[in-house]
């Protein structure tokens, strides 16, 4: 079974300035700069003909190239801090992908996505990392920006079980035509 998701790719050279942000933060895991990306839609762990199905139907997406921004980096947190990331600014192309992406999945029988659709690029796992921490590490280097860049398709990403972070694979690539 496959464990599936839709995602903007991170252009290498915007890749590489946010892996120069890594260390410095006790229990972090931090993820390697290959395997950053925007995730659109997390699908889950599928059968292969639901596989099939939803790499077809994304093939349908008709949208065009867009422009995405990361500003600032932020943290996930619940009981305690548990993800560190680029934030994305919203767009109204990304959120309307997104949302495409949404509608897609979901009318192929699949589950909706239980979280509200918060565009960012995750750079490390937290574990044993107290707020503290986290909010001085932010104070230091959370105020990035990077320059924007363009989104000329969005591909579906696979990854093996396991608590996050990669190795992903390109399934399938969707490029937005102008």
């Amino acid at each position: 079974m496959p464990r599936l998701f839709t995602a903007v790719e991170i252009p290498p050279v915007i890749a590489m300035q946010l892996s120069l942000l890594r260390g410095g933060l006790h229990g972090a895991r931090w993820i390697d700069a290959e395997n950053y990306h925007l995730t659109l839609r997390f699908i889950g762990d599928i059968d292969d003909r639901t596989a099939d199905e939803v790499a077809d139907a994304l093939d349908r997406v008709a949208r065009r190239p867009f422009t995405v921004a990361l500003s600032g980096l932020d943290c996930f947190s619940g009981r305690g801090p548990h993800s560190l990331f680029a934030r994305v600014e919203p767009s109204p192309a990304l959120v309307e992908l997104q949302a495409e992406h949404e509608r897609i999945i979901q009318r192929l029988g699949l589950p909706p996505e239980g979280r509200r659709f918060t565009p960012h690029v995750t750079l490390a796992r937290l574990r044993g990392t107290s707020a503290s921490e986290v909010a001085s590490w932010l104070a230091m280097r959370g105020d990035v920006r990077l320059p924007p860049f363009e989104v000329s398709r969005f591909v579906l990403l696979s990854s093996r079980a396991s608590v996050g972070g990669g190795p992903y694979l390109v399934e399938e690539a969707y490029p937005l035509a102008a």
